[in-house]
């Protein structure tokens, strides 16, 4: 039976990190390379006693015979019980009262002086340790990245620069948008599809034989995306990080996105500035109704009959609001109804939906949900960039849809 290893439940990264810092301070030149061949020689055989530990550190971490008295006194030093090792009659330490460490070289004359040899001038003297008290091996200290820290913290305690990331995060997310299949054909070798017209008109050059056949195959494009948000006064602690999400998906996935509060406003072409913090203000100044009121069902049908109509036709409609409406629930609902007859899917995204025991029971937010597709909750930094990664999702077209919701005390997705 196999004796267990020794560094089980150890992170052998922290762990060869570690012992390769020790083996710095001693003089030993233990790079990212060494480093890195160490983990992977823990992976490949993990050690099941202190003999097999020693040699695979050593064939890793050592790469000169003059280091290999340094590396046994470090390795004694960490582990208190070390194996008992031949050890070379150059890899001895320094006799007493000697600073340097002279290495013989081969030469003409026997005049060497009193010293003799030549002194070592690129590696200073390995020595032990003997200013720290504390002879265990220090692991390094492991913090959470700066997205996990800002995961759960609401969209009014983040500043400019936590906001940018945010941005650059959702950027980053969405950057590898899906494409669906189009009714459209265009040639190519890929193709399953025999093209006709390429192949008889290639025809021609060789007698109307159709020697070279022409394959077509399906052309594919990205699902339009529309976003409207609320920036209204109930919405003005998420306004901000909703603008970071609008432009996301107006830069890279080519979106047409819209505020509103009392009116509707198109941002489409101001939030794709180079610079976010620029977008996000030039769109700030832009929206003139910004912290107002709310009319859901007049916004909505302001776009479905305007000229951006034909944009909601087939595409993913966002609507990012928290359900407070001023217009009367019967509107919205019977707006609600007709983009849902024109829109692929509808996605609301509720800040308050997060919450524990949230039920949708505001007019506005309970008239429209039967027509949504999925609410999901949007109220922190980590509920962004899950709603980028859902919203991905939603531009499957293998013909399934998504059930509808219907007011219930749970329904977030």
């Amino acid at each position: 039976m196999r004796p267990p290893a020794l560094l089980r439940g150890v992170d052998r990264g922290a762990f060869a990190v570690a012992l390769a810092g020790r083996l710095r301070r001693a003089g030993v030149p233990a790079g990212l390379t060494d480093i890195d061949d160490f983990v992977r020689a823990l992976a490949a055989s993990p050690p099941d006693s202190m003999s097999s530990l020693y040699w695979t550190a050593r064939i890793s971490l050592v790469r000169r015979h003059a280091d290999v008295a340094a590396f046994d006194r470090v390795f004694a030093a960490i582990f208190a019980d070390p194996p008992p090792l031949p050890r070379p009659r150059r890899s001895a330490p320094p006799a007493a009262g000697h600073d340097d460490v002279y290495v013989r070289v081969p030469a003409d004359t026997d005049d060497t002086g009193s010293g003799g040899g030549l002194p070592w001038a690129t590696l200073p003297p390995a020595v032990a340790e003997t200013s720290a008290p504390d002879t265990a091996l220090r692991l390094p200290e492991r913090r959470p990245s700066l997205h996990t820290g800002l995961a759960d913290r609401p969209f009014d305690q983040l500043d400019a620069a936590q906001l940018t990331q945010l941005g650059d995060a959702l950027r980053a997310a969405v950057a590898g948008w899906p494409t669906r299949r189009t009714r459209r054909h265009t040639t190519g070798a890929a193709g399953t599809r025999v093209a006709l017209r390429a192949t008889i008109a290639r025809a021609r050059r060789t007698g109307w034989e159709p020697v070279e056949v022409v394959f077509a195959r399906p052309v594919r494009k990205p699902r339009r995306v529309v976003l409207l948000c609320d920036v209204s006064e109930s919405m003005r602690a998420q306004a901000t990080a909703y603008l970071h999400l609008m432009r996301a998906f107006a830069v890279v996935t080519d979106a047409e996105v819209f505020a509103f509060a009392t009116t509707l406003t198109r941002l489409t072409v101001v939030l794709r500035h180079t610079s976010a913090a620029e977008a996000v203000g030039q769109a700030s100044a832009a929206v003139t109704d910004r912290y107002g009121g709310t009319r859901i069902a007049t916004n909505l049908r302001a776009l479905l009959t305007s000229h951006h109509a034909e944009a909601t036709r087939g595409a993913v409609v966002v609507i990012g609001s928290d359900g407070w409406d001023a217009d009367p629930p019967a509107e919205l609902a019977a707006v609600m109804a007709r983009l849902s007859r024109r829109a692929y899917r509808i996605v609301w995204l509720n800040p308050r939906a997060g919450a524990p025991g949230f039920a949708p029971r505001v007019g506005g937010m309970a008239a429209a949900l039967p027509y949504c597709d999925r609410m999901l909750p949007a109220g922190t930094f980590q509920d962004l960039l899950v709603v980028a990664r859902q919203l991905q999702s939603v531009t499957c077209t293998d013909g399934r849809k998504w059930p509808t919701l219907t007011p219930a005390p749970r329904i977030i997705a």
